[in-house]
């Protein structure tokens, strides 16, 4: 009976039948070596650096990563779990809501670990979803567009240039479409809560022909060849990679405040291999994993042995209780109400169009 739930599972979903896993033998060279599966929306070559580390720990172990959408992680995983199936061993996530609800709906387990009490209580649920990165939402802008006056470093400056420069920007401005973009979504929810004027923001991006992506690449791409004078609330990871390579690019942490993402890991219940799930998220938690993720991929670090002590990590030094971390709680599940959502976006398309 399992067997044909199986079948008739993968019958369904025949994308991932498709999907291309990449491999990471064990460095043991064993032919047996025991496989860690990972499912991730972290892109493979960033994720790199980490299976590495975990590797050079870890000798005896085989990594199969699996880089996918992360409402694909979240179904994936309900639907092996449901079908009698085994899944992933770690889920990494930056849909910090359906993380959580994996969490709270008995889709993950509990993973005791040495630095689970040291974890910041925003950070820790119930010791089974981990917030493992601190990313600022950002401003982008191209720097020699702003060679005569500083870009704009709050929402009210930033409001302020878009009216002064008018037809100078139009259709110069980028940000996350939040219908298709989960962290513009998450971004956008969390602005509402902190700001009272974000909609005059927004209706002043709206009258200055704002244009909406749903990856981080659309917007920085345009920005660094000049296309785009300004990207809105940008996950800041990607931003630094790409300021990193692209000299033109500018980052600005917003001075009134900064809503602050994580990427969240955690071991399914269903896992094949928990002690290997729970092995990896330890590494990801200690300090030699967080150094790897601050040093190497230029993620600030959650880890208080680590926060401090690398430059990707200067931000929190700088802005102090401006940061705005979203917590790791069933309070990210609201949105994931369709009513609640869907007044939100309506809202949004609505004051976008009012210009």
């Amino acid at each position: 009976m399992r067997f044909l739930i199986s079948l008739l599972f993968f019958a369904l979903c025949p994308r991932l039948l498709l999907a291309a896993p990449i491999i990471f033998p064990a460095l043991s060279g064993s032919s047996d070596a025991r496989t860690l599966v990972v499912y991730s929306s972290l892109d493979e070559p960033l994720a790199r650096p980490m299976i590495i580390g975990f590797q050079r720990a870890n000798p005896d172990v085989a990594v199969r990563y699996e880089d996918m959408l992360t409402g694909e992680i979240y179904d994936r995983i309900v639907k092996e779990t449901d079908a009698g199936m085994k899944t992933a061993d770690f889920a990494f996530s930056s849909a910090m809501d359906l993380q959580v609800k994996l969490s709270n709906d008995g889709y993950a387990q509990r993973s005791d670990l040495p630095m689970s009490d040291r974890w910041p209580a925003w950070a820790n649920w119930r010791n089974t979803a981990y917030a493992l990165t601190f990313e600022p939402a950002v401003f982008v802008y191209h720097k020699p567009s702003f060679t005569t006056e500083k870009p704009p470093s709050t929402r009210a400056e930033f409001v302020n240039y878009l009216k002064r420069q008018g037809a100078n920007v139009f259709g110069r401005i980028g940000t996350y479409d939040i219908e298709r973009s989960g962290v513009g979504f998450l971004f956008m929810s969390r602005d509402q809560e902190q700001f009272g004027d974000i909609w005059n923001v927004i209706q002043a991006m709206g009258a200055a022909g704002v244009k909406l992506y749903s990856t981080s690449e659309a917007i920085l791409e345009r920005v660094a060849d000049g296309r785009f004078v300004l990207g809105y609330n940008i996950l800041g990871s990607y931003a630094a990679d790409w300021a990193a390579r692209h000299p033109d690019v500018g980052i600005v942490l917003p001075k009134d405040y900064t809503v602050v993402m994580s990427r969240i890991g955690l071991v399914p219940q269903a896992s094949a291999s928990p002690d290997l799930g729970r092995r990896y998220l330890e590494f990801f938690m200690s300090k030699e994993g967080q150094t790897i993720m601050a040093r190497e991929l230029q993620i600030a670090a959650v880890s208080p042995e680590v926060a401090g002590e690398n430059t990707a990590n200067t931000m929190q030094e700088m802005l102090g209780a401006q940061l705005r971390p979203v917590p790791v709680s069933p309070g990210l599940m609201v949105y994931l109400d369709q009513v609640k959502r869907s007044r939100l976006i309506a809202k949004w398309n609505e004051v976008l169009r009012l210009h």
